[in-house]
């Protein structure tokens, strides 16, 4: 298994409470030089914000535990690529890398719908999807199909 494989493991473990909790299951988790620096899920629902995203939290947490916003040196790992929001988050956080498992063509700003890695941000992080991506897209569409059921 690889390095990616094993922490986007951690963020699928995220999507699945996210899941539990009736939140989009979108998990993430933020590791720097091997060592789990956050993990977070989606909590729009549960705190009634638009702002409750996976990434977003995980960057939050990220920070506190290093008590710097900039997040060098940091791979952020996420189950779905990330909206606008959390694109320019990514960004403005000064990350390394940025690694996600299932590609979103709606919503997606890291190379599927849009890409702000082209624009020209003094810092942007190296991007790379797919991880997992199976798995990712699975535990995305069964939430989906649960809910359409309901």
């Amino acid at each position: 298994m690889s390095t990616d494989e094993k922490w986007m493991r951690e963020a699928l473990k995220e999507a699945e409470i996210a899941y539990s909790e009736g939140e989009i299951p979108v998990g993430a988790v933020v590791v720097k030089g091997g060592t789990l620096l956050s993990s977070a899920h989606n909590t729009r629902e549960k705190n009634l914000s638009p702002t409750g995203h996976a990434e977003i939290e995980a960057l939050e947490k990220a920070a506190k535990a290093l008590e710097s916003w900039k997040l060098d040196g940091c791979t952020l790992y996420v189950t779905l690529e990330p909206c606008v929001m959390c694109a320019g988050a990514c960004i403005q956080s000064r990350l390394d890398r940025v690694v996600f498992g299932a590609y979103d063509r709606e919503a997606g700003c890291l190379g599927s719908m849009s890409d702000l890695t082209i624009l020209p941000f003094e810092k942007k992080p190296y991007v790379f999807g797919g991880v997992l991506k199976e798995e990712c897209e699975k535990i995305l569409s069964d939430f989906f199909s649960q809910l359409r059921n309901k």
